[in-house]
């Protein structure tokens, strides 16, 4: 199994509700396809809801931190952020970000499938 080392922001909300979840998706997924996915070093966005209704993550993967600090450059970021402003204003219930700082992250290691480990 090979690591990869690409560079992600991991975006993370409570909400209210699993319909509130599905809203958030959709409207996560159309700033994705409309500010984001076109910009060199975008690998996908992957979205995550909890089971139990109340976390949205929207996990973005980049090639590289050098192609995200160029996005964060280089984009619309006034209009992206407008535009998710304005998609929690139309969300029939209440989300709140959970971030704390800025939501940058490396994967430093990663445990794939394998035999059982034993210890002597």
């Amino acid at each position: 199994m090979s690591t990869d080392h690409g560079f992600y922001s991991i975006i993370d909300y409570t909400v209210d509700s699993a319909r509130t979840q599905r809203e958030l998706v959709d409207a996560f997924a159309e700033i994705q396809e409309r500010w984001v996915r076109f910009h060199p070093g975008y690998r996908s966005a992957r979205l995550h809801v909890s089971t139990d209704g109340t976390r949205v993550y929207n996990i973005v993967h980049w090639e590289s931190e050098a192609d995200y600090r160029d996005f964060v450059e280089t984009s619309d970021t006034e209009g992206r952020v407008a535009a998710i402003q304005k998609a929690l204003d139309g969300l029939s219930g209440w989300a709140e970000p959970r971030m704390s700082g800025p939501p940058t992250y490396t994967v430093v290691r990663e445990v794939g499938p394998g035999p059982r480990r034993t210890d002597s």
